[in-house]
């Protein structure tokens, strides 16, 4: 069973009644506490060890807490607390200078004890991640990611299709390279977005075409599957992809070869399909936006990528990777507050890893010094979501119609066969009342476009 490491702690005090209460209360928070009751032993200890939090007393009998603090690698460790009875002004600004992050006064209470115990918990996580937790480009302890790593590594050098399930922003091309990269294939990996080339062009991406075969084919073009010879193509969006093409990608699958737009000539294809989707594929197949045929060839082995609200367990290594990489690229050295990654593990995340990765980069612009102390919130927020329309008592049917119509299109980016599915109408549908908006001087020739093939 997956279980969290044990914050390492050392607690500096020559207090026996304190150093045997703060142990207990360690012990019961999963964290692993070692004392010291002087200064040499301390030094000694921190010499062989690093820990998560160290808990230091300013007066002990052979010198002073912050001489131990002067004497570390403060990077080496984590979280520093100063814990003194006898609270002065200069001790104060002297912790302050030192990057103490805590300046507690005795005694202390248990809440702000558990407090720093979780923070040690934390820290001790993000340690054990260097070594286990990467995959590839990927980064997961959590049992559903573990899961998901062993079922790549079963399907990687088989040679068969693979199907992969998962929201936007889960990483499902990182999944995909993963599988290109332990197949032992040599050929390059090629991933496309099916829902980002025009409808128009989508075939002769994908198939290539020979020149003449259309107006402005001045040149012979090797597709997508040619440029994938001996490796992996990886097909994101297959629902998005016109169903005539469907039936193409289905008979290449079947036969490993092609043929170009306008050639006659059959191509060998030695190519590994991997294709994804955002939504449910059964329910793409009821639709009619994904051939039952197609989609049974491609459910070989199929893969579902969780969720980060599935395994929150991972929230915290994913931060840190990402505040490392900025690290790394601008020569900082930020850390998280305790706090900051509290936030970061109760949020919703209903972007997944990427809106987690964009929220580490926001707090780490706005960071003030080398501590993010809160959760930035996006730096600016829309006058009204891309997702809404307002409508108002007296509005005619008609422009309600066209209200829905342009908001639709605009959230699909004017992709007028994504906007016809939601609608529940044809793409001739969309592009006919476009038309007539524009003769009404309602738009202009931009948000007509041009027209959507069915």
């Amino acid at each position: 069973m997956y279980s969290q490491p044990r914050g390492n702690v050392l607690i500096v005090d020559d207090s026996a009644d304190f150093r045997l209460s703060t142990c207990e209360l360690a012990d019961l928070s999963h964290c692993a506490a070692t004392q010291a009751a002087t200064l040499g032993e301390a030094r000694r200890l921190v010499r062989a060890d690093s820990y998560d939090l160290m808990m230091i007393d300013l007066k002990l009998p052979d010198g002073n807490g912050f001489d131990l603090i002067d004497d570390i690698d403060v990077a080496e460790h984590g979280q520093i607390a100063i814990v003194t009875g006898h609270p002065s002004v200069e001790s104060a600004a002297r912790a302050v200078r030192a990057s103490v992050v805590e300046y507690l006064l005795k005694p202390l209470a248990a809440g702000a004890l558990t407090t720093l115990f979780e923070g040690a918990r934390t820290r001790a996580q993000l340690r054990q991640s260097t070594q286990v937790a990467a995959f590839g480009a990927m980064i997961g302890q959590s049992p559903p990611m573990q899961d998901l790593f062993e079922q790549i590594r079963r399907v990687a050098p088989l040679d068969v299709s693979v199907l992969v399930r998962g929201d936007s922003g889960t990483g499902k091309e990182l999944v995909a390279r993963a599988i290109h990269d332990l197949s032992g294939r040599r050929g390059r990996f090629v991933p496309v977005n099916c829902g980002a080339i025009a409808t128009e062009l989508v075939g002769s991406q994908l198939f290539g075409h020979e020149r003449g075969s259309f107006t402005g084919a001045q040149q012979s073009h090797a597709g997508f599957f040619e440029q994938a010879q001996g490796g992996t193509l990886f097909l994101d969006e297959i629902s998005e992809m016109p169903l005539p093409l469907q039936i193409y990608l289905l008979r290449v699958l079947e036969t490993h070869a092609l043929t170009r737009i306008g050639g006659t000539r059959e191509i060998p294809v030695d190519v590994r399909v991997i294709a994804a989707t955002n939504c449910n594929p059964e329910q793409a197949v009821q639709a009619g936006t994904l051939r039952s045929d197609l989609y049974y060839r491609l459910l070989e082995f199929p893969l579902s990528v969780p969720t980060l609200g599935e395994r929150r367990d991972d929230i915290p290594l994913l931060a840190q990777h990402f505040l490392d990489r900025l690290n790394q690229r601008y020569q900082t050295q930020q850390t998280f507050a305790p706090q900051t990654l509290r936030e970061f593990m109760s949020r919703a995340w209903p972007g997944n890893v990427r809106e987690l990765r964009h929220a580490v980069q926001r707090g780490y612009i706005l960071a003030k010094g080398d501590l993010i102390e809160s959760l930035a919130a996006p730096l600016f927020k829309p006058m009204e979501s891309d997702d809404c329309v307002r409508f108002h008592v007296g509005m005619r049917l008609d422009d309600v119609e066209r209200e829905i119509l342009l908001k639709t299109l605009a959230f699909h980016r004017n992709n007028k066969r994504r906007a016809a599915r939601t609608l529940g109408i044809t793409a001739k549908t969309i592009y006919n009342r476009l038309l007539r908006y524009r003769a009404r001087g309602l738009i202009g020739d931009a948000e007509v476009g041009e027209p959507a093939g069915e």
